[in-house]
């Protein structure tokens, strides 16, 4: 199957987690979906409360499971909250600065995980067959 095109996931990373978690990938895929709403959730709850310490942890799970999923502008949208939050907690100061960012962040992962879930549904797969029956023209 072709990858669908975006600028949001990393196909090469993806296909390699897809290959590596094998029958497990969908299952994977909705955890993600959890955690990384939880992970935002807690992450724009944190900004509204001024707490760079809860945003960090919150971005640092973010983090790493965008990038397990080759979600790499998420992943790095979600690390550059944690070192900036991270800067925070260390000299007592409020997260202010990636406001923006933490607005932009919910329809970031949102977008991010429907090109993954629609990637990962058996309907799309079968629009995009591979070698013989392919139709060309």
């Amino acid at each position: 199957m072709a990858p669908l095109e975006s600028e949001l996931i990393d196909w090469t990373v993806c296909t390699a987690t897809r290959s590596a978690l094998g029958p497990n990938y969908v299952r994977i895929l909705g955890y993600f979906r959890e955690d990384g709403t939880d992970s935002v959730g807690k992450i724009e709850t944190a900004m509204r409360a001024s707490d760079p310490f809860e945003m960090v942890l919150a971005a640092h799970k973010l983090k790493g499971e965008a990038l397990q999923f080759g979600a790499l502008r998420l992943s790095i949208a979600a690390e550059t909250i944690e070192m900036t939050a991270r800067a925070c907690v260390e000299h007592h100061e409020t997260p202010d600065e990636v406001l923006q960012l933490v607005v932009a962040l919910r329809p970031m992962f949102e977008e991010t995980l429907a090109i993954l879930e629609t990637d990962a549904s058996p309907v799309v797969q079968q629009r995009h067959p591979l070698g013989f029956g392919r139709r060309f023209g």
